[in-house]
């Protein structure tokens, strides 16, 4: 007669389906969450019709859509990779959220790759979005769009780097007046509805080194005019990323 073996053993998921999980709950949690539907869909959008439908930006020669769409694109990146996980991830580390996770067999490397994912499908999710409705608006593309995608994968982990670094180092509300002050001022003036020639030169080679002035401009060459790799628009944001990623990894506490 056989004997079956009913006793317990407790055993940590695969880490593959515990990352799948903890994305699924990472994503639903964003989108459910209507001031991250506000920054990262609606703002967007709301920018891309009104100054391609209307005259209150003065943008130069050529279709407004065809300005304002790379730069919506940056500021979709920015409103997901640094304000919205900014946000969201200071609050957990408030409420005790990330320490409760590190009694899991999930490990930390797990949950910032379930975040990290987390970030690249709501990016996917706006590019989307934000593409549809340029294409409404008339937008005529150009240029080779891995460019593009290099362009978004670099400001991508420029943008999460600074914003796992407030995050991990400020108080849940101090994160959140900062990383929502830092997003009105890179929208003013990162190139993103204004053009940074409309600023005094000096003023402008120098907001020309901030990321989001990088990433719009980036993707404005490949989608606009063409070209295949901005060289000084991706080393800036390569700069950006590194140093990022090297201070949240450095600074960032979990408790």
């Amino acid at each position: 007669m056989t004997v079956m073996d009913l006793s317990p053993r407790p055993v940590a998921a695969p880490l593959a389906r515990m990352v799948a999980a903890q994305t699924s709950y990472e994503l639903k949690a964003m989108l459910r969450n209507g001031e991250q539907l506000l920054l990262t869909l609606i703002i967007p959008v709301m920018l891309l019709t009104v100054f391609s439908l209307t005259s209150l930006l003065d943008l130069g020669e050529g279709a407004r859509v065809d300005f304002l769409t790379p730069g919506v694109l940056a500021l979709a990146v920015m409103s997901t990779a640094f304000t919205g996980q900014a946000i969201g991830t200071g609050f957990e580390r408030r409420y005790g959220v990330l320490k409760r996770l590190g009694a899991t067999p999930l490990p930390r490397s797990g949950l910032i790759l379930a975040k990290t994912l987390t970030v690249v499908l709501v990016e996917l999710l706006q590019a989307v979005v934000i593409i549809g409705v340029a294409f409404a608006l008339g937008w005529n593309p150009s240029g080779h769009f891995a460019g593009a995608v290099l362009a978004v994968l670099l400001g991508t982990a420029a943008f999460s780097g600074f914003g796992l670094l407030m995050a991990g180092t400020l108080r849940a509300e101090a994160t959140l007046a900062a990383a929502n002050l830092v997003y009105l001022l890179l929208l003013v003036l990162g190139g993103v509805v204004f053009p940074l020639s409309k600023f005094p030169a000096a003023f402008a080679a120098v907001l020309e080194l901030l990321p989001i002035s990088a990433l719009s401009g980036a993707l404005r060459a490949v989608l606009a005019d063409g070209v295949a790799l901005p060289g000084a628009e991706l080393a800036v944001l390569a700069v950006w990323a590194v140093a990022g990623l090297a201070l949240a990894a450095r600074f960032f506490r979990w408790e």
